[in-house]
């Protein structure tokens, strides 16, 4: 970003014209998106998602005023970086929520970001720390629909017998991130 695009974007947040900064951000699986508001992290696109895609989905939900603002995204960049380099098992990052449907799925999501690193749970065991117990297949729902995942560790739920099940960024990258956490 050129140093007159940085200023506008910086000018923008000073005035309260910013309420969606992002940034994209290279990472060992790939180019992935970071968008976060006020309140937190909004939303982390995995591989395979667009730049595009990304912006009018949190320009419908969120708001239409988004600017490329790499510095307000800082920390997250340097918490992810410091993930994928072995240095950090636990996000402290703030996160904004309301990409995340309210009551079951949100409570879903909120138990899922407390699984430790290195560990896994099952959609059971999902369903069961949302206070839904037989609710498993609505808890796959949730976690399917996890706009912020690595950090809200989606990847760390696995079928009951074992698999690893779906992601959404494909059972490969479910994988590679359980090894990379030694869970497998």
């Amino acid at each position: 970003m050129n140093d007159f695009v940085e200023r506008l974007a910086a000018q923008a947040s000073d005035e309260g014209l910013l309420d969606v900064a992002y940034a994209t951000l290279e990472t060992p699986i790939g180019e992935v998106v970071v968008a976060s508001t006020e309140r937190g992290l909004v939303r982390l696109a995995l591989p395979g998602v667009s730049v595009d895609d990304v912006l009018t989905r949190l320009a419908e939900e969120v708001s239409p005023r988004i600017l490329a603002y790499p510095q307000r995204l800082d920390e997250a960049r340097r918490e992810l970086d410091q993930y994928f380099e072995g240095r950090r098992q636990q996000f402290e990052l703030p996160l904004d929520w309301r990409l995340s449907h309210p009551g079951f799925y949100r409570r879903v999501l909120r138990a899922t970001a407390k699984v430790p690193y290195g560990e896994v749970i099952t959609y059971t065991d999902a369903a069961k720390r949302a206070g839904s117990p037989r609710a498993f297949r609505a808890a796959g729902s949730a976690l399917g629909s996890n706009p912020i995942p690595i950090v809200v560790p989606c990847h760390r739920v696995v079928r009951a017998g074992g698999d690893i099940g779906n992601y959404g960024g494909g059972p490969e990258l479910k994988r590679f991130l359980l090894e990379h956490e030694h869970a497998l």
